[in-house]
């Protein structure tokens, strides 16, 4: 039999059979937590499997199929492993908030160079528009203008004002979407907007620290009554990429693989080369500095991972 993972709770799995749709819980074979990888999780929401069902009707998965692309997260507690946060991922929504909490630009480009490296198409949301007075509009205005000169396509929305979510729902449509973000960004809340249904968990910001606390604590599968899916993750903190080569950072940040050509060297790294473009263009300012501090950042950690 095949089927669809679609929740992961760690130990515990629920599988949907492609032809029944109906949902079983299931467990793993002991074998695949035995392949050496740098993957702290054999198996992730979103991942296309084969399994076997017993006389109580539990589900053993047998095989996973081949992932056409995820997205990871670092481990807490091993700098070297990371965890699968989802597969198979057609659109992934960033949800970025000026405030409440704050979202850094370090933080978004982490995302978007993870995006780049698998093959994932992003979207960045510029959500709680609602909250923000005529100063901050014009900032996430900017940091738009930024990001759409880069290739990246920009959204304002708003789950209480129901600012362009019409254009969201099109975007999102008859694909398997995921929603990343901080905790306490919305991302609960914007799936709720969609379908109240579904009535997801959300959470206040704390008002000591203007961060959210953790609602989400396993990823889960929802499917759209307008078509397509939705997975729902717990907040990530910090994005990785595993088995990639520090020369081949530059490959997944577009506005700085652009200038590579008109360096002096071929083999150029940015770092700290004579006649460099991507340094030039950062004094210039054609280059962001959040984006270059990003960039050297997941240099370092490749160059770590190959130690």
């Amino acid at each position: 039999m095949k089927g669809l993972v679609i929740k992961s709770t760690g130990s515990w799995y629920q599988v949907m059979d492609h032809d029944s749709r109906k949902v079983y819980e299931a467990r793993i074979r002991g074998k695949f937590k035995l392949i050496k990888t740098r993957l702290t999780n054999p198996l992730a929401v979103g991942d296309h499997v084969e399994f076997q069902l017993e006389q109580d009707e539990v589900a053993w998965i047998t095989h996973i199929e081949p992932r056409r692309n995820y997205l990871i997260r670092k481990s807490v507690n091993l700098s070297k492993e990371a965890h699968i946060i989802a597969s198979n991922i057609d659109i992934a929504c960033f949800i970025y908030t000026l405030k409440f909490p704050e979202t850094s630009l370090g933080f978004l480009d982490r995302f978007l160079a993870c995006c780049e490296a698998y093959n994932i198409e992003p979207l960045i949301l510029m959500s709680k528009m609602d909250t923000l007075n005529e100063e901050e509009i014009e900032i996430i205005k900017n940091i738009e203008t930024v990001y759409r000169e880069i290739g990246y396509n920009t959204l304002q929305v708003s789950s209480y004002s129901k600012l362009n979510l019409d254009l969201l729902q099109q975007k999102v449509k008859d694909k398997v979407s995921v929603f990343f973000g901080h905790s306490g960004a919305g991302k609960s809340t914007l799936v709720n907007a969609f379908q109240p249904n579904l009535n997801l968990k959300t959470s206040e910001i704390s008002e000591s620290h203007l961060k959210g606390k953790h609602t989400t604590t396993f990823a889960q599968m929802h499917f759209w009554d307008f078509g397509g899916s939705v997975i729902d993750t717990p907040g990530v903190r910090e994005f990785a990429m595993i088995d990639v080569k520090k020369e081949e950072i530059q490959h997944f940040f577009p506005d700085i693989f652009r200038k590579t050509d008109e360096c002096k060297f071929y083999n150029c790294l940015h770092i700290n080369e004579p006649k460099c473009a991507v340094t030039a263009g950062l004094e210039t300012g054609i280059i962001q500095e959040t984006r270059y501090f990003t960039y050297l950042k997941l240099m370092e950690e490749a160059e770590a991972l190959e130690l």
